[in-house]
């Protein structure tokens, strides 16, 4: 357990590199600061891998990713021996291939699951042992002891059900759960302007509107799931290299609302998720998003 003098140290260079917050910040840090695991909530593009990576960069300790999916296997999360070197030396310790849960625990890292509920159960039961017991026993190598700033970091999309699995309660019941949802309009206009990182005189309009049309997808009935704001990111890079490319003015309102919906197709139309009962495209309900931004209001 960490001292939470140090802790709220951490947490204020923490919250340097993120734009808000604040509540998950102290909340991801009270939960790895107490020495467990923890499984963060929420769709892509909410700050879980930023969080993650200030965090590990303030201790100054290794950030090790892994996807979760159907190809994920106990032996390639924690490691093999290599079949070179057995067939002239047999197996030994000095022959193992760390995995990145067995690299994790030697080096005192945060072993990262993206897509958690994705990875296989007999996968997934192989973190039981490191969690419960912080060690791990490999056949020809011998015990690994786990370094005590080794954690567990899970994340899910809670929209996302294709693919995945139900996690078994010996499962969850060792991990604490932290919900990350998407941040408010002006965060995320913040967000976009530090990421684009715009410089035309039209920018300060686009930043907005792309915000606004951004946050609309995950509100409209026909989309299953929206786009988070990496989406809006993208708007307004397209839409600067538009508006030059077309000498369009955001003075010129006829031409620049077009300009937005052109971009939109391009930055939004494959992050959306339409729901698969509705016979309608991406392009269709975007002009709709459009519409309800330009037209009706």
């Amino acid at each position: 357990m960490t001292d939470p003098s140090s802790v709220s140290t951490s947490r204020d260079r923490v919250a340097g590199h993120l734009v808000g917050r604040e509540r998950e910040i102290e909340l991801t840090l009270a939960a790895v600061a107490a020495g467990r695991d923890i499984v963060l909530e929420g769709p892509p593009g909410t700050s879980k891998t930023t969080l993650l990576r200030a965090i590990t960069e303030e201790w100054g300790i290794p950030l090790l990713f892994v996807e979760g999916n159907a190809d994920l296997t106990p032996a390639k999360l924690v490691g093999h021996h290599n079949p070179s070197r057995v067939l002239r030396e047999d197996y030994s310790p000095d022959n193992f291939v760390p995995g990145p849960l067995t690299e994790a625990m030697q080096t005192g890292g945060f072993l990262y699951i993206e897509e958690f509920n994705r990875a296989p159960d007999d996968t997934l039961n192989t973190l039981l042992t490191a969690m419960a017991d912080r060690r791990l026993a490999i056949p020809r190598v011998g015990m690994v002891e786990a370094k005590p700033t080794f954690r567990v970091i899970a994340s899910m999309n809670p929209y996302d059900n294709v693919g995945t699995t139900k996690l078994s309660s010996s499962i969850t019941d060792r991990l604490n759960r932290l919900s990350v949802d998407y941040q408010d309009a002006p965060a995320e206009e913040s967000i976009v302007r530090l990421r684009a990182k715009p410089t035309s005189a039209i920018a300060d309009r686009l930043v907005g509107d792309a915000v606004a049309v951004t946050r609309a997808t995950r509100e409209h009935p026909y989309i299953r799931q929206g786009s988070s704001v990496r989406g809006a990111i993208d708007l307004v890079a397209v839409a600067e290299q538009l508006a030059g490319l077309r000498s369009i003015a955001s003075s010129d309102h006829e031409r620049y609302t077009e300009l937005v919906y052109d971009a939109m197709v391009v930055a939004l139309s494959g992050r959306i998720h339409i729901d698969e009962a509705v016979d309608i495209t991406p392009e269709a309900v975007l002009r709709e998003i459009w519409e309800d931004r330009f037209v009706l209001e």
